[in-house]
Parts: structure tokens; sequence; C-alpha cells
């Protein structure tokens, strides 16, 4: 090659400020800060966005109460402070909800935790048992911490008199009731990267990275998409936030063969009948100091989890064991009068954390704080790599990083995401009721769990995804539990969907409530949608 067609190449091909590797919540919400601030952004996900981690959560906002006992202050206090502005910011997709965790007197201490160890040497009586004072303090400081605006305070409950008792087992007869929230993990990611997408950033989904090196002034990188085509651009500074596969990316993408720096853990979900008749979580706690919750999931349904298990290899699909089956239904079952047995499951679901690797001996005992780390290796232009972190802490997580952007790059404009609203979420959470109402009102084919299901989905553009209101015909074809082809094609053009699981497992849920039949049909018409051609037309139709 001349110096003279080098020189005409690299002219040609775009160049970015940043490259974020990775589209689960971390990464989609750098990439929605970075584009808000002014950033040329580009995104890529070498799988579907959130297909990880990111969708596997236990879907909530909360500080993490236990966290309290390992002394992890700021990041309690930074998470619960973060609870309302996410509230906020979305309330089509996240919504307060109470936490019931009935008190007994054999409750005991995690054995291994800081606060457990002080009050060993100055309690030996207790001999481990968590007494409900101490519980009462702790949550004195969880409602204190977050200096609470929306969300009601802490109160006790009588289990006997009060309708959270009647699903347990007798002998459990007093409660503490406190607030965090539910959010729906899976569209926390859609919007962020809609957003994104909306201030100017270029989402690729279905693409890896799979070359970057510095040439001493910018980054030269090299991408492939499942299609098998090939994308090249030069980038100023690249975000490593691959989740699980962060340490995976510094090995293949950038050579760092020995990178270690994250705990793989797993975290095991299952979902079983609806096991109670009320909207409150309940958190349970074992004899040795592990919690599960039980949430009321999409109506019909309960979710029970999660565990804590070391994953030896990011290369094997998560996939819950029966050892982790075994104890989510027993543990359950101490506090349920019903039993929940293997044969209850529906569904199960499993996801690895990609925690900051801090040493500690237990899974259950690895921080879940987030690192923000400049890389240092020699040859290495401007990399920032993401370690850890929380569902919870995603946006304070990518404010951490643009500090760190504006010192590499030079800041333009600044931090916004704390006053602004996801795609849908202009609106307050009192209305909620209000707008279910207007969808069954304006659309009387839909049924009151679909009119309630679109508004949580997609709140304030419901009514882009169904159009005007002409009736059953207007929505298309049924592809069954509420699910019409004008919701399916606006997953397919403005949401990134590619495959039925897109949408059955992650862009709704509506997996749980479908045929096989069904979801065949659907997957037959997804395919053929989203050919070449098809979809192509799609899209100059609806710009048109």
């Amino acid at each position: 090659m001349t110096v003279m067609s080098q020189f005409s190449l690299e002219e040609t091909i775009p160049h970015y400020d940043v490259l974020v590797i990775g589209g689960g919540a971390n990464g989609a919400g750098i990439a929605r800060d970075a584009a808000g601030r002014g950033y040329s952004v580009i995104l890529c996900e070498k799988g579907d966005f959130g297909a990880g981690t990111s969708s596997a959560s236990t879907k909530l906002f909360h500080g993490g109460l236990r966290y309290l006992e390992y002394l992890e202050i700021r990041l309690v206090r930074e998470a619960l402070m973060e609870r309302e502005v996410l509230l906020r910011a979305m309330p089509h997709i996240a919504w307060p909800m109470r936490f019931v965790l009935p008190y007994h007197a054999e409750m005991r201490f995690d054995g291994t935790t800081p606060v457990s160890r002080v009050l060993s040497v100055l309690m030996p009586w207790q001999r481990g048992r968590r007494p409900a004072w101490l519980i009462r303090l702790g949550l004195f400081l969880y409602d204190t911490l977050g200096k609470r605006q929306l969300l009601p305070p802490t109160r006790s409950v009588d289990l006997t008199q009060d309708v959270a008792g009647v699903p347990l087992k007798a002998k459990y007869r007093k409660a503490f009731e406190y607030s965090d929230c539910w959010v729906d993990d899976a569209r926390l990611v859609i919007l962020n990267l809609r957003d994104a997408l909306a201030k100017g950033a270029d989402i690729n989904g279905h693409t890896a990275v799979s070359q970057a090196r510095f040439d001493g002034t910018k980054w030269v990188v090299e991408t492939r998409s499942d299609d098998g085509s090939q994308k090249s651009f030069t980038a100023a500074l690249i975000v490593n936030s691959a989740g699980p596969w962060v340490d995976e990316v510094l090995k293949t993408v950038f050579g760092q063969n020995d990178a270690r720096n994250i705990r793989l853990v797993r975290g095991s979900h299952i979902v079983v009948p609806r096991k109670f008749d009320h909207d409150r979580t309940y958190f349970f706690q074992n004899t040795d100091g592990r919690i599960i919750f039980a949430i009321p999931y999409e109506t019909d349904y309960t979710l029970i989890g999660t565990t804590d298990m070391d994953h030896d290899d990011i290369h094997v699909q998560p996939e819950i064991t029966h050892q982790e089956l075994t104890y989510l239904c027993d543990m359950a079952s101490q506090y349920f009068r019903q039993p929940v047995t293997p044969e209850d499951v529906v569904w199960t679901y499993s996801g690895v954390r990609p925690l900051y690797d801090d040493g500690a001996s237990a899974a259950r005992e690895a921080t879940r704080d987030y690192v923000v780390r400049p890389d240092t290796s020699q040859g290495m232009g401007p990399l920032l790599n993401i370690f850890g972190g929380k569902l919870t802490t995603y946006r304070r997580l990518a404010e951490a990083v643009m500090t760190q952007v504006e010192s590499l790059l030079g800041r333009k404009g600044a931090p916004w995401t704390h006053a602004a609203p996801l795609p849908g979420g202009d609106f307050s959470l009192s209305r909620v009721r209000d707008m279910i109402d207007a969808v069954q009102r304006d659309f009387p084919v839909l049924d009151a769990y679909t009119a309630q299901r679109l508004v949580r989905a997609y709140g304030t553009e419901v009514r882009n995804v169904l159009g005007v209101p002409t009736g059953l015909n207007g929505l298309g074809e049924h592809f069954g539990a509420g699910l019409y082809e004008a919701e399916v094609r606006h997953l397919i053009k403005d949401e990134w969907a590619t495959s039925a699981d897109d949408i059955l497992y992650r862009r709704t849920k509506l997996g749980l409530r479908m045929t096989k039949i069904e979801r065949s049909r659907l997957a037959d018409f997804v395919a053929q949608l989203c050919s070449g051609d098809a979809l192509q037309n799609q899209i100059r139709q609806a710009n048109s």
C-alpha cells in the first residue's frame, strides 16, 4: 500500500471519541451519558443487548441491606440515594416495593462479616444469633443513610394480623417491613441505549470487537458482526465494560494474557406459580446468614432467588444446578406454609456477576462495589476497564467513568443524567393508574393485564408502539398472551430484537405465558421480518 492510499484509507474510516465495549447496563449507561455530553460514541455488543448479567438479576434497585454487615457504608449510601433518582427517571419500568423480613429468635449472622465478629466478642452469649433490636437498628440506618423522599420508612408488622403472615408458617409472628424498588432490568438496558442513539451514539448489537491496536495517537479498531461483515474505525478512548467478559476482552483484544481482575459468581433464580396474594416481597434469611427474596413476578408468579456460587469458566453457559435448585426450594419452604418443590418450578434463569476480585474467601462475601481503572500497561492508549458494580449504581458508575473520560479527552458537556427521564419515563408515579385506564379505553381489545404490561414497558410511548386506535385489526396478528404484531414490529425496528427469545424473555417476559405453538409462530414471523430486505423495507416505510 502506498503512503497516499494509506492516507486516503485513514481519511475515510469513521473516528469516534469513545468506544464502549459491552451492551449491558453499565455499557448502555456509559454510552448514554457520554453521548449526552457531546462526545461521539460507538458501542459494540457481541450478542443481544442485556442478554447476559443485566437481564439475569434479581430485578431490584436496592441499597443492599446485608452489605451493612460488611461495613460497605459508602456503597449502601450511594445505592440508597440513587433509588429515588432512578424512580423519577423511569417510573414505567421501576416502582416502589415493600419488603417483609420475618423475624425469629434463631436468625443468625453470617459468621464471616465484620459486624458478626465484633458482636461475637462483645455479646458472646448471643452465639451468633441476630437480636431484633439490632435488625431494627440496621433498618434505621437503612432509612436514614439514603435521605428518603418518595419511599415510606420501616415499620414493625404483626404477622398474626397482617395479610403478609397468611402464606407463612405460624411460628413467624413478627416482621419488619422496609422499602426498596423493583426494576425491569432488561428494559433498563434497552431504554438507555435508545436514549444514547437519540443523542447520536452508534449502537451495534451482535458485533464483537476483534482487534484494537494503539498507533501512538488513536486506537485502530476492527469489529466482526454475526453476519460476517467487518467494520474498521478509530477511537480516541476505549471503555471495556464487557461485564463477566472484561478479562476475556483484555486477553483476546488487547493481548493481556494474564488478566485476572474479576471473580465470576453465578446467581440463579426460580419462578413458581404465585405463592401469595399481595404485592410485597419477602426477605428470607437462612440459619447460616444467607438470604433470598420471594418477589411478586409478572402478576401470576413468584420469583425466588438468588444464589452465590463461584462460576469457574466464562465459556460455560450459566445454568442452575441441582444443588442451587434444591437450596432455593428448601430455603423458601422453611418460611412458606405450602412447600416449594422442584416440580413447582416453571422457569429458571442464571447469570454470572463479574465481581471485583478483592480476595474474599466466599462468593457471597465478595464486594458489589465497582472499580473504574485506567489501564497503564506499556503500549496501551487510553483504556478504562470496569470491574464489578450492581444494577442500582449503573448511572453513578457511568458518571465516574465520565470523570475519567474528561480528564483524558477534555470536558464537553456537564453531568446531566440525574434529572433526565429515560424514553417513556416523562411522567410521575402517581399517573400510572390513569395511563393504564386510558390505554384500555382507547384499545378495548386489550385485557387489563396487557394494558398494564404495555404501560409498564413503554410509559408515555405506548401509543407510538400500538399506533392509532383502529380496533383489533390495527394491532395486527395476535401471537398469544397479549402480544400483537404492532408491538413485535416496534421491538424489531426500534429495540434491536432479532429473535423470538429477545422478545419473549428480555424485551417482555411473555415466554412464561405462551404455548410452544405460539412461540414457534412468533419465531417464524421474526425470522421472516428480520431477513435483510424485509427489515429494510419496514424501516423505510416507518421513516417515510
